[in-house]
């Protein structure tokens, strides 16, 4: 499949936060080695013109998925925290859109478009298909797939530029499965100029 792309395609990086890498609160295993992988994605749809999105979560201290407070997960991405920065390798520039997800004590949050301004600033700029990576696979990356897909946006998973926290061995790709079954297309940096 060769994808090339236009005006009316945006690049969505999911949470590619200091947390989520080695050394992170939650790491996700080589969750770091999507950012050379994505740092190539900017720069091809820098040079198209096509808009660049990156989500983040942006907790409150008393976030509901904290263990915490009854959630399954360590404290993490707490807003203003160093771990919520995004990675210092990630070459965002000053023309990408931040959404800040999350950002509430009892909003999940996983998806970029859960309670956020993702949605209206895509239908804002014409956008008509979006080309997803970032981490994890198997949470964020598959719930913001899955609502871009029900909200009728072309939605592309770039296999590539992903890892999964896999609490169980393959559920990363359980949810790549799902994602296709759901109208998921895969690309990788060889399909995409």
């Amino acid at each position: 499949m060769r994808l090339k792309i236009g005006e009316h395609d945006a690049l969505i990086i999911v949470d590619v936060q200091k947390d989520f890498c080695p050394g992170g609160a939650l790491p996700v295993p080589e969750g770091d080695q999507v950012i050379p992988v994505l740092n190539n994605y900017i720069k091809r749809f820098m040079k198209a013109g096509a808009k660049i999105y990156a989500t983040r979560d942006w907790h409150p201290s008393n976030h509901k998925s904290f263990k915490s407070t009854g959630g399954m997960w360590p404290p993490h991405c707490i807003q203003g925290s160093d771990g919520a920065e995004f990675h210092s390798d990630l070459t965002l520039t000053s023309e990408t859109t931040v959404i800040s997800k999350a950002t509430e004590p009892s909003v999940t949050g996983y998806s970029g478009f859960e309670q956020t301004e993702l949605e209206k600033e895509l239908r804002k700029r014409g956008v008509k298909r979006i080309f997803v990576g970032g981490l994890a696979t198997d949470y964020c990356v598959k719930s913001t797939v899955i609502d871009a897909l029900r909200l009728g946006f072309e939605t592309i998973l770039l296999v590539d530029a992903t890892r999964g926290v896999n609490v169980k061995p393959d559920d990363s790709q359980k949810a790549i499965e799902e994602m296709v079954r759901k109208g998921a297309k895969i690309a990788s940096l060889a399909d995409v100029f």
